[in-house]
């Protein structure tokens, strides 16, 4: 007999379309994973330091030059302060920080707060902490419906969680929309938990602004980021959790039983790429601004409709009119006979709203997506 909880969820829509993906040999913009290379000095910096022998444990809840410089980070970027000894906490992977962060917090029949579209593990890491969800649709211009959300919270409600820039969408919330959510959470006791792994793939001038760095919300916020997505290290899996001490220490036990630590000799790297200069990330922003537009505009030429997304590497789009397909048959239709992959939108939805959309990713090489907008004009004929 299996546990309950793995009949809330089934495996990741998005690996399994990155399987489809190489079955057909289409092009992969389902999975948001650079096919292009991480910068050369952070490789050189991961070499060194596994031929430097950093291959053992590090402490279990990361490498000391490594929290240190999350913390001069965190001071300058996010504006929060964090003591590095004990309010950062390195995990494998936001994913394992997010999981960590739910499981030291909920109580079984706790509700969660999750803004729809979300990133599809939101429900899973419910479901296995043991949180009931409670989802709540942004408008149709991704704007918060401020009745809707305050309805949402009551006195089951232990976390909110958010996503800002979001995936799948690219909302990038307002200091006023996360000023309204502070308040909710202060007059409810709720923690609020941040996923804020695309914090600095922003455009159109827009700021990247952490909720933890509002008043009243430093207790009450456990803030999660990590280096997969700025630094083109998906495979790296190091991630980290901010939170005042009482929540490290829950979730240091937490992590330390799930995985023990995160990998030695890729967190000695990563104190490299936090010394990059400030140029990096605004060209970073810029490339990627570059190939949003691109993408976009190839969409639209098959006839999608999407919006720009704010921030991340995703376009959320709308399946042409005249297509008399589900998002999921549309999906597998576009990698076997366009031979490009996308997901489907019902992963990002718990609402139906989802069955009418796709996903594409643009963290591609520009070649990867001049071939992906070549084989979607096949739609247009």
């Amino acid at each position: 007999m299996l546990a309950r909880r793995t009949g809330y969820f089934v495996e990741s829509v998005i690996r399994d379309m990155t399987r489809l993906s190489l079955k057909h040999n289409a092009i992969n913009l389902a999975q948001g994973f650079p096919d292009f290379p991480a910068p050369l000095t952070l490789k050189q910096a991961a070499a060194a330091a596994i031929m430097g022998d950093y291959n053992q444990y590090s402490i279990t809840w990361g490498a000391k030059d490594l929290r240190d410089e999350i913390s001069q980070k965190a001071r300058e970027y996010n504006h929060i302060e964090a003591d590095p000894e004990s309010e950062i906490t390195m995990t494998c992977g936001s994913t394992e920080a997010m999981m960590a962060s739910m499981l030291a917090l909920i109580n079984e029949g706790d509700e969660a707060i999750i803004f729809e579209p979300f990133y599809e593990n939101y429900g899973p890491d419910a479901a296995v902490s043991g949180a009931v969800p409670r989802f709540v649709p942004l408008n149709d211009d991704n704007s918060i419906d401020e009745d809707a959300l305050e309805s949402a919270f009551n006195r089951k409600t232990r976390v909110i969680i958010l996503n800002t820039p979001n995936n799948p969408c690219g909302k990038v919330f307002t200091k006023g929309e996360l000023k309204m959510i502070a308040d909710l959470c202060v007059d409810n006791d709720v923690i609020a938990v941040t996923d804020e792994i695309y914090e600095y793939i922003l455009y159109d001038n827009r700021k990247h602004i952490s909720i933890a760095s509002l008043d009243d919300m430093k207790d009450r916020t456990i803030t999660i980021s990590g280096f997969s997505k700025t630094y083109s290290v998906t495979g790296w899996r190091i991630g980290y959790a901010l939170a005042e001490k009482n929540l490290t220490s829950a979730i240091r036990k937490v992590h330390d039983f799930l995985t023990v630590g995160a990998p030695a000799p890729l967190q000695h790297a990563c104190v490299t790429a936090l010394r990059y200069p400030g140029s990096y990330y605004k060209e970073l922003a810029s490339m990627y601004d570059e190939k949003r537009k691109f993408l976009h505009s190839a969409l639209i030429k098959a006839g999608f409709k999407c919006n720009m997304p704010e921030g991340a590497y995703y376009i959320l789009a709308d399946i042409p009119e005249g297509v008399n397909m589900d998002d999921m048959e549309f999906a597998k239709h576009m990698v076997s006979e366009i031979g490009v992959a996308a997901v489907p939108g019902s992963s990002f939805y718990k609402s139906e709203a989802g069955k009418h959309k796709l996903r594409f990713t643009f963290s591609k090489k520009d070649e990867t997506l001049m071939e992906a907008a070549e084989r979607l004009e096949k739609l247009r004929i």
